[in-house]
């Protein structure tokens, strides 16, 4: 049966076999390309990390991750290593959303060019826009912070978004989360503004207050549960 080109019915079938056709097509191309999309991505992640001490990530990063993780450990909030490897596997963004008691929590033991020690621990909340995460490095004592890289999703360039600069980052290198003795995450304040405690702080972004105090709430909520493993840290190194 012969159909007319200019009938509904023709048009409602051309559309219909268009759309299979383009829809087949990229199923098979996203299909394709899944393991590289997958390795794109864990390949960025090890580049984050590797930003948190203050090492720009190379073109085989994994290579150069490889080489300066020497170690994958999950601890639990007690402080004890529950597992030596496995870091990578874990969903943070799942973890966070468990009692503190019964994360998984990892850590990515980096050994620097000059033999030093760093314990990156990473870091998963929630911003203006959408999802924050990043990455706070230790020095061997547990308490310094030797560096941070701070990421997002979709921030407010400018704003927000200035998280991820290192005008921002760098103001937590040197800053201790054991002031006193007793165990505070760094907070995020205001310029001109101080926490009424003692832990230390760093200025917050100008314009993205909300970003600024997630940045705050994700520390708070994602460090607090490495207290005894960091307290483990300080009563070895002592």
């Amino acid at each position: 049966m012969k159909i007319n080109k200019q009938s509904n019915v023709y048009t409602i079938i051309y559309i219909v076999v268009l759309v299979v056709v383009v829809g087949c097509a990229l199923a098979v191309t996203s299909m394709s390309l899944r393991d590289r999309q997958q390795a794109n991505i864990k390949a960025d992640t090890m580049g984050q990390i590797l930003k948190s001490v203050h090492i720009t990530p190379e073109a085989d990063v994994a290579a150069q991750f490889g080489k300066l993780i020497v170690g994958q450990p999950l601890v639990s909030a007690s402080g004890e290593i529950v597992c030596p490897d496995g870091a990578s596997d874990v969903n943070v963004a799942m973890q966070i959303k468990k009692p503190a008691d019964e994360r998984q929590l990892p850590v990515y033991v980096c050994q620097l060019p000059d033999g030093s020690k760093k314990y990156i621990l990473p870091c998963y909340g929630s911003g203006l826009w959408g999802p924050i995460w990043g990455y706070v490095a230790f020095d061997a004592d547990g308490e310094t912070i030797y560096g941070a890289y701070f990421n997002h999703k979709g921030e407010t360039p400018g704003l927000g978004a200035e998280i991820e600069k290192p005008a921002f980052s760098s103001q937590f290198d040197g800053k201790t989360v054991f002031p006193e003795g007793r165990f505070l995450p760094v907070d995020v304040m205001k310029s001109g503004q101080k926490p009424l405690d003692e832990r230390q702080y760093v200025d917050a972004v100008s314009g993205g207050t909300i970003t600024s105090k997630g940045v705050a709430s994700m520390l708070d909520n994602c460090l607090s549960p490495y207290a005894a493993f960091l307290d483990n840290l300080r009563n070895t190194s002592k």
